[in-house]
């Protein structure tokens, strides 16, 4: 499968080096528009071509009316879109009509929706899952089984090795803040929870269930 992210910003570039790890991935920077007329904003051919060749488009693309300009000119070429910045219920609204488009609240909290392209592609990242080891109360190891896209799951993941479990969890979702998450910065335009929050919670539950896990696996071997 192939991915394309979509930037006209600063955001991007960690998910880029974190996905092209998983599946073939490009990277394409636009420029801002310059103009605030819709009529008046155009995306250059030799980029479009090549957002036009992925399978799965992801878009962190900050201004509102490129972001529409895109998803009207390649939803029907491209198997899914996922926006990763948006603004408002009503915009959210306006592009996930087109049927293959997602607005996340935060691209943390990326689930199977059926469609054999989005699920594919959430079967390595979205909402954190991992798997831990432990002995003796501390934890040996942690495989990382889906990654958030920016890659703080990994990170967290590492940070985790060799802590004690009592309290564990906790301590992983308050470890995402060290990464730092740019959730917040993604959804300035949002009064909803906040962002990092909804992430440290994430993080916090797939590594609860992980030590839950490895506990009664222990526990049966000991049986």
């Amino acid at each position: 499968m192939k991915v394309a992210i979509v930037t006209d910003g600063p955001y991007g570039e960690r998910a880029y080096e974190t996905i092209k790890e998983e599946f073939e991935c490009d990277f394409v920077e636009l420029e801002p528009p310059a103009s605030m007329f819709m009529d008046e904003i155009e995306v250059p051919q030799k980029e479009l071509e090549k957002l036009e060749e992925a399978d799965l488009l992801i878009t962190y693309v900050l201004h509102p009316d490129l972001t529409l300009e895109l998803v009207e000119k390649l939803h029907d070429k491209v198997g899914w879109i996922i926006v990763g910045a948006w603004r408002g219920e009503g915009f959210k609204n306006q592009v996930e009509r087109f049927g293959n488009v997602t607005c996340p609240e935060n691209m943390c909290d990326l689930e199977e929706n059926g469609d054999p392209i989005y699920d594919e592609f959430v079967s390595k990242f979205g909402r954190p899952v991992v798997d831990a080891k432990v002995e003796d109360g501390k934890v040996v190891s942690v495989e990382v089984l889906r990654c958030s896209p920016c890659g703080s799951t990994r990170f967290v993941a590492d940070e985790m090795v060799g802590e004690e479990i009592e309290g564990l969890a906790i301590k992983a979702g308050l470890r995402i803040q060290h990464y730092p998450c740019r959730a917040p910065k993604m959804r300035l335009f949002t009064d909803d929870e906040c962002k990092k929050e909804m992430a440290a919670n994430f993080h916090r539950d797939a590594f609860e269930e992980a030590i839950e896990k490895a506990l009664k696996k222990k526990e049966k071997n000991y049986n």
